[in-house]
């Protein structure tokens, strides 16, 4: 089965035969069969040349680069290979008819909304007083459907993460104050994790995006960007809740994170490599685990709902079958 790796030692990535060498700058050589590799993550300092990128272009596999911090700072991934003019031109359709590009923007946050109440009501059924926001993002989630554009209902999903946000001082079980969300760059622990967590998440979305016919670039509530793929981060509104918020909500109320877990002198924006990959191991064993869905009546796992969340979408630009966004049911 192909997986994701991550790599967290400076070196060299190079073609060996059909094999992905990597040679670490202390003369150590791991090689890793192309079969099995669905992902990299780079999140050191790493050397290869045209020859690789070729090589695992063949093999459909993609790069994801990470800074020194931690921080996603693009990707590469090869030449689509799943192209489709039909469903091109229905996804830019769909963005330029306004009542389309509405449904699609207000069915994203609806289902994003409906995530983060239901992780608000598990945790107030195990005594936590989360019932103020659980009624102030209620009453938000019924204007949803009365906003007339993009912009409004951008504004809704504003005031929702502002509620559920200042609920995370309650549901964290550490002395860490969380005031509000904040990104350019965090400022305390729990921003820190968010953005590092939710950038996973976002990567995870891109990678199956190009296992299908869908273009990443064109997007429905989130502007479309020259230096970003866009669909990816309004899949991911759906997602974030119930793969990355439950992520650190557990690993911080085992204390698996702590603020010991950063480096304080730069303002706990640095987080300490074996926090990273402890991350980044959970939330794989996350992606694989599966749960009987609904409809299917099978076992599925949560990676693969993502992919089933784009087949939906695609469904509704080719078909204008009826879309509503994945919502929990546990």
């Amino acid at each position: 089965m192909k997986q994701s790796y991550y790599l967290y030692k400076s070196g060299r990535l190079q073609r060996k035969d059909n094999t992905l060498e990597i040679v670490y700058k202390d003369g150590m050589k791991r090689s890793i069969p192309i079969e099995r590799v669905d992902n990299l993550y780079i999140m050191t300092e790493f050397d290869f040349n045209t020859s690789l990128l070729n090589f695992i272009s063949q093999f459909g596999v993609s790069i994801h680069f990470f800074n020194y911090y931690g921080f996603y700072t693009g990707t590469f991934y090869a030449k689509e290979k799943l192209v489709s003019g039909k469903l091109l031109i229905e996804q830019v359709n769909a963005y330029n008819d306004k009542e389309k590009r509405l449904f699609l923007a207000k069915a994203f946050i609806e289902a994003a909304s409906y995530n983060i109440y239901r992780n608000l009501r598990y945790y107030e059924t195990r005594g936590k007083n989360v019932k103020e926001d659980l009624e102030k993002i209620e009453f938000l989630r019924k204007q949803i459907n009365l906003c007339k554009n993009v912009q409004e209902v951008m504004g809704i999903e504003g005031n929702i993460r502002k509620t559920y946000y200042q609920a995370w001082n309650e549901i964290i079980n550490q002395n860490i104050y969380f005031e509000k969300r904040t990104k350019n760059p965090p400022d305390n622990a729990i921003n820190s994790i968010i953005s590092y967590v939710n950038t996973l998440i976002y990567t995870r979305v891109l990678n199956e995006l190009y296992k299908t016919q869908l273009n990443p670039t064109i997007s429905y509530l989130h502007e479309p960007s020259e230096r970003r793929f866009s669909l990816c981060l309004d899949i991911a509104e759906i997602f974030k809740p119930i793969l990355a918020d439950r992520l650190i909500f557990s690993m911080f109320n085992k204390n698996q994170i702590t603020e010991a877990d950063f480096e304080p002198n730069l303002n706990f924006l640095y987080i300490k490599e074996n926090t990273r990959k402890e991350i980044t191991k959970q939330l794989d064993e996350k992606m694989q685990t599966t749960i009987k869905h609904k409809k299917l009546n099978r076992e599925v796992s949560y990676e693969y709902l993502i992919r089933l969340e784009i087949y939906k979408i695609i469904k509704y630009l080719l078909e204008n079958t009826a879309y509503e966004g994945f919502k929990m049911w546990w």
